[in-house]
């Protein structure tokens, strides 16, 4: 793996052309690929680790300990791990465009600083947390589901800090395209977790406690794998994080990108759960709530393949930036943008032709099954939409603008894709299928304006702002002011 790593060249503005013939199409193609689909394993066993505890908890055979983790889980979700990874994306627009710079030593602060911000921004979650038991009873919820809950979150808020701090990580090696290091740790952690787990709630008998305090110790042994790895290797001798003072003065720029980035993707992943929340109001709640996690979870679980495009959009856009190759950015463009197309067409094709098997992976209930069906062709718009934005908020990131992605996903969501959805859902009696096409409106509608946010972009400019920028810092570094 160490080998891999240090026969990685270190970008060079002299390798890099512009995409303007198919071998160039096909070049940048293969490299957008080569980190997307390791990054897609990476992201799928991270995501695993909470099913799996999930799944756990689940085989205990104690109702109300599933109900109270399945509770809190999303709970921590919304709350904090999605405020967490939203945030750490600042770091694709400042280490990718200092990588392309070739400032290497600035990825190291950037880093350090990203950490320090997110372990306090954990602090106030943390306290939120002892206090969900609270909050779920002032929304109605069970007293018995509210106390397991409160308990899983409680356990769980170790994992909370091993998560901010292993989010920051992943950027650091993500936008130096050193992708292997986070499949490796990612698949040995999944592999320990599994029995670490099994061995907290069924051998010590702690239940959905022993479940949080796998969580917590498998984001902590991540973290420990990367951190021995980025202290090791030579390939991360140039970009090795600094531990200080002067590093934590960059928290103030992080933050300028941080607040955007953590707005444009919690603003998003918010609205799906009102969904949930609404949908326990409609008529026969326990079929309407049930086929909407069907599809809260089937394109959970396809995003994670337009993230992890977007991931690579972002590395690639803002290292071509920070290297100052303006057209190089843009044609990197049109690939992520074909790609997020590509993607959601096959996806959508095979639920179509899988619609009517689709509902047994999640219920044998007939009622179930027969609605997700009917559902699909709704949902398949959902794959497609959200190919499209994992590919355009990766654009988004890597360039810069997370603040107008920001405000495009609060209108698109919050003026339009909400209202409408309680609208059909409720005015006009189309249940869990009006919902979801509410939210499907909200997504198209950010497509359409990310699309001519991106078409509109001058990328010379973008290119000429990031040098600006990154020339800046260094002169003020090599006068001793930061």
């Amino acid at each position: 793996m160490m080998g891999k790593e240090e026969a990685t060249p270190l970008l060079r503005k002299s390798e890099v052309a512009p995409l303007e013939d198919d071998d160039a199409f096909c070049v940048e193609l293969k490299r957008v690929g080569s980190m997307a689909a390791p990054m897609v394993a990476a992201n799928m066993c991270q995501y695993l680790l909470q099913v799996v505890s999930l799944m756990m908890v689940g085989h205990l055979g104690v109702l109300v300990s599933f109900s109270g983790v399945a509770i809190a889980t999303s709970f921590a979700e919304v709350t904090g791990f999605c405020v967490l990874m939203g945030m750490a994306g600042a770091l694709e627009t400042l280490c990718g465009q200092t990588y392309g710079a070739e400032e290497f030593s600035e990825i190291g602060n950037y880093t350090f600083c990203a950490i320090v911000t997110l372990l306090l921004v954990c602090l106030p979650i943390s306290m939120l947390w002892i206090f969900v038991d609270k909050i779920l009873l002032l929304f109605g919820q069970d007293p018995e589901i509210s106390h397991v809950a409160h308990e899983y979150c409680i356990y769980s808020i170790p994992a909370l800090y091993g998560f901010a701090v292993l989010q920051c990580q992943i950027r650091y090696f993500q936008t130096q395209s050193m992708i292997f290091p986070m499949v490796f740790s990612s698949i040995a952690v999944l592999c320990l977790h599994v029995p670490i787990c099994w061995a907290l709630v069924f051998k010590l008998a702690l239940g959905h406690v022993g479940a949080a305090y796998a969580i917590g110790i498998s984001y902590w042994l991540n973290v420990i794998g990367l951190g021995i790895y980025m202290n090791f290797s030579p390939a991360c001798e140039k970009t090795k994080i600094v531990f200080s003072f002067n590093a934590l003065l960059s928290i103030p720029e992080f933050c300028q990108f941080a607040i955007p980035s953590g707005l444009m993707f919690c603003f998003e992943m918010w609205s799906f759960e009102l969904l949930t929340l609404f949908a326990g109001l409609l008529p026969n709640p326990q079929l309407q709530t049930s086929v909407l996690s069907v599809c809260l979870n089937t394109t959970t679980l396809h995003y994670i393949i337009p993230y992890a495009v977007g991931a690579s959009a972002s590395t690639r856009i803002s290292n071509e930036l920070g290297a100052g190759n303006p057209k190089a950015a843009q044609g990197i463009v049109r690939v992520i943008v074909i790609i997020g197309i590509v993607d959601g067409v096959i996806v959508s094709i095979f639920f179509v032709c899988c619609r009517h098997i689709l509902g047994y992976a999640y219920s044998n209930d007939k009622e179930v099954v027969d609605y997700v069906s009917d559902i699909v062709p709704i949902l398949c718009g959902s794959f497609t939409a959200d190919s499209l934005i994992g590919a355009l908020s990766g654009i988004a990131r890597g360039g810069g603008f997370q603040q107008i992605g920001a405000y495009v996903n609060l209108g698109a969501y919050y003026l339009v894709g909400v209202p409408l959805a309680f609208l059909l859902g409720f005015v006009l009696h189309f249940n869990a299928k009006g919902l979801w096409m509410g939210s499907l409106t909200g997504s198209v509608l950010q497509v359409i304006i990310l699309t001519v946010v991106t078409v509109l972009t001058d990328w010379q400019k973008e290119a000429t702002k990031a040098r600006v920028r990154i020339v800046e810092k260094s002169i003020k570094a090599h006068n001793g002011s930061v």
